[in-house]
C-alpha cells in the first residue's frame, strides 16, 4: 500500500502567512488522522520551543491510523551522531518514526556544509546508523536530490547508497527548489530504482507549478511514498497539494493510499486547515474547491443536468464536494445528512428539517459564516433546525468599556452583562485585558453559578478575519473560536459588522456547546443502564 505522508505542521508552517499555534497542530493532527494519512510530519523538536510542545501535546492524544513522526537534519560535520544535541532532541520527542534530511548536491556539500564530500556521506551514514538502533523507523530525505542528480549522478547516487547502507526504511528523492520537470522527474526515479533497493519516496516543491505531476510521475516509476501538504501550502510557491494527489492516486491511478470513506472527508479537511490558517478558501482549487463541480454556461448547464459526466471528471461526492448549478444551487442535501449522522442525528433525505437546515445554512453562509472548524456551532444549528436546541439562558443586554489612560499603560476593559437565566435575572460585571477577554469573564461569571460545569471550559484560540477588505474598518469579520475541556476541544464561530458582536457569538456557542454535549452524554449513559 502506497503511504501518505503529510508536512503540513512543519514544510507547511513555513509558508508566508502561515502560522500555527500548538492547540492548531494538534487539531489538524487528528482531523489528518481521520483522513487517514499514514504519517504526520509534527516539525522539527530542535530548532523552536512550540514544536517541542507539540510533541508533547499530541502524546496526549489517541491516534487512530496516522503516526507522528519528527524532523531534522543529519549530525553535524565534526560531531559523532551518539553526542549530537539535534539527534537527541529528535530522540526525546518520543515519536516512533524519525526523518532526517542530508545533503545530495555537492554544491551546498561544499558551500553551504563546508565539508568534503567523503564527509557529508559520513554524516548520512553514521546519523541514520545511530537513530535505527534506537527508533522504530528512520525515513531519510535526500535534499536537493534532483539538482544533485543532474549536477553530478554518481555523487548523488551514493548519497542514497550511505543511507541505503546504514538502514533507512525509506529513502525520499526531494526536488527541494521545485524546478525539475516532470520528465527528469521520471527519468530519475527509473534510473534510482534501477540501483536502489530500499523503498522511495518522493517530496515535491511546485516553483515550477509541477508539483503534482512530478509526484504521480514518480509513483507510475515506483515511489511507494508520497509527501505533501493539504492545500499545498509551504515555503516560496508551496509544496505538493495532497488534496490533488490523494483523490489522483486513488481515483485515477487505482492505487490504495487511503479508504473510500476515508476520500470522502478531503474537502472537509482541506477547509479545516484553511481555517485554522486563518486563509480564505482557494475557490477554484481542484478537487476540495467551491468551483471544482460548478456549473454556469448555459451549454454546461444544460449538458451536465442530463448526465454530470459530461462536464465533471469525477463524482464530487466522493471526494466531499458537491455539484453546484450556479444562480439555482441543486446540491447540498447529501452534505447535510451526512454531517448529521456524524453527529449520531439520523435524518430522511426527504425529511423537512434537510431543507430547513439547507435554506439556514445558505442564508448564514452568504452572511460570512463558514462552519469548518466551527463544528460546535454547526451542531447546535442541526440540533436548532429540529426544534431540540435547549435555551439555556437569554440575554438582556451587555455594555463594553474600553479604556486607555495613558499613552505608556495598556488599555483596560470592563464588561457589564444582563442575562435570564432559568426566570432568573442575573448581572455582574468583569475586567479584561482587552473588551473580549472581559465580555467572556463577564459571561462566565454570570453563569458558573447556575451551571458549575462551564468551570471546566478555557479558551483555547481566538482567530479574526475581515470578510471584506473593501469596506475597511466598517467590514464584516468573522471570528472563529476553539474551546475546551478535559475531555473534547470543539470549535464556534460568529460574524458580524461588530467584532465584539462576532466575539459574542461564538462565546456564547461555545458555552452552549459544552452544556449541550454533557448532558447528551448523560443521556447517552443513562439509557445504556436501562
Amino acid at each position: 500500500m502506497l503511504k501518505i505522508y503529510d508536512t503540513t505542521l512543519r514544510d507547511g508552517t513555513q509558508a508566508e502567512d502561515i502560522s500555527f499555534s500548538v492547540e492548531d497542530k494538534v487539531r489538524i493532527a487528528l482531523k489528518l488522522d481521520e483522513l487517514g494519512v499514514h504519517y504526520i510530519e509534527g516539525g522539527w523538536p530542535g530548532s523552536n520551543p512550540r514544536d517541542i510542545e507539540f510533541f508533547k501535546a499530541v502524546r496526549r492524544q489517541k491516534l487512530a491510523h496516522s503516526e507522528i513522526v519528527s524532523f531534522g537534519s543529519t549530525r553535524r560535520a565534526g560531531v559523532k551522531a551518539k553526542n549530537d544535541g539535534n539527534l537527541k532532541a529528535l530522540l526525546s520527542s518520543g515519536t516512533p518514526a524519525i526523518t532526517v534530511f542530508g545533503k545530495s548536491w555537492k554544491l551546498h556539500v561544499v558551500k553551504a556544509l563546508r565539508v568534503s564530500l567523503e564527509e557529508n556521506l559520513e554524516m548520512i551514514f553514521d546519523t541514520i546508523t545511530f537513530l535505527k538502533k534506537r527508533a522504530d523507523k528512520v525515513f531519510y530525505d535526500a535534499e536537493h536530490f534532483f539538482d544533485g542528480y543532474r549536477d553530478d549522478p554518481p555523487y548523488a547516487l551514493r548519497t542514497l547508497a550511505a543511507a541505503e547502507d546504514a538502514g533507512a526504511d525509506t529513502i525520499v528523492l526531494c526536488d527541494t527548489n521545485g524546478g525539475t520537470m516532470p520528465f527528469e522527474v521520471a527519468d530519475t526515479v527509473r534510473e534510482v530504482r534501477r540501483v536502489v533497493a530500499a523503498p522511495i519516496g518522493i517530496h515535491a516543491h511546485n516553483d515550477s507549478e509541477a508539483a503534482v505531476s512530478n509526484t504521480l510521475l514518480a509513483v507510475k516509476e515506483g515511489a511507494t511514498m508520497v509527501q505533501g501538504t493539504i492545500n499545498g501550502f509551504g515555503e516560496r510557491c508551496g509544496n505538493a497539494n495532497l488534496c490533488s494527489i490523494i483523490p489522483a492516486l486513488k481515483l485515477k491511478m487505482n492505487i490504495d493510499c487511503i479508504t473510500d470513506e476515508r476520500l470522502k472527508k478531503l474537502r472537509e479537511t482541506a477547509r479545516f486547515v484553511y481555517e485554522l490558517a486563518n486563509l480564505p478558501h482557494f475557490k477554484h482549487q481542484p478537487y476540495v474547491g467551491d468551483s471544482a463541480f460548478a456549473h454556469k454556461g448555459g451549454v454546461h448547464v444544460s449538458a451536465v443536468v442530463k448526465s454530470p459526466l459530461t462536464y465533471e471528471h469525477i463524482r464530487p461526492e466522493l471526494v466531499g464536494n458537491h455539484q453546484r448549478v450556479l444562480v439555482s444551487d441543486l446540491s447540498g442535501r447529501s452534505n447535510i445528512i451526512y454531517k448529521a449522522r456524524e453527529y449520531g442525528v439520523d435524518i430522511e433525505s426527504g425529511s423537512p428539517v434537510v431543507k430547513d437546515l439547507l435554506n439556514e445554512l445558505k442564508s448564514l453562509e452568504h452572511q460570512g459564516f463558514q462552519y469548518e472548524g466551527a463544528e460546535g456551532s454547526f451542531e447546535l444549528l442541526i440540533q436548532k433546525a429540529l426544534k431540540k436546541k435547549a435555551r439555556y439562558f437569554r440575554l438582556l443586554g451587555f455594555r463594553v468599556i474600553d479604556e486607555k489612560k495613558k499613552e505608556n499603560e495598556p488599555a483596560f476593559a470592563e464588561a457589564t452583562i444582563k442575562l435570564d437565566v432559568n426566570g432568573v435575572v442575573e448581572h455582574t460585571a468583569a475586567e479584561g485585558s482587552g473588551p473580549v477577554n472581559a465580555i467572556d469573564a463577564a459571561l462566565r461569571k454570570a453563569l458558573e453559578r447556575f451551571y458549575p460545569e462551564l468551570k471546566e471550559v478555557k479558551l483555547l484560540d481566538f482567530k479574526v478575519r475581515v470578510l471584506a477588505g473593501v469596506q475597511g474598518t466598517a467590514a464584516k469579520v468573522r471570528v472563529l473560536v476553539e474551546s475546551g475541556d478535559a475531555r473534547d476541544k470543539w470549535g464556534t464561530v460568529g460574524v458580524s459588522d461588530n467584532v465584539i458582536e462576532a466575539s459574542w457569538q461564538a462565546l456564547v456557542d461555545s458555552l452552549e456547546y459544552k452544556l449541550f454535549k454533557d448532558r447528551k452524554k448523560a443521556k447517552r449513559i443513562l439509557s445504556s443502564k436501562k
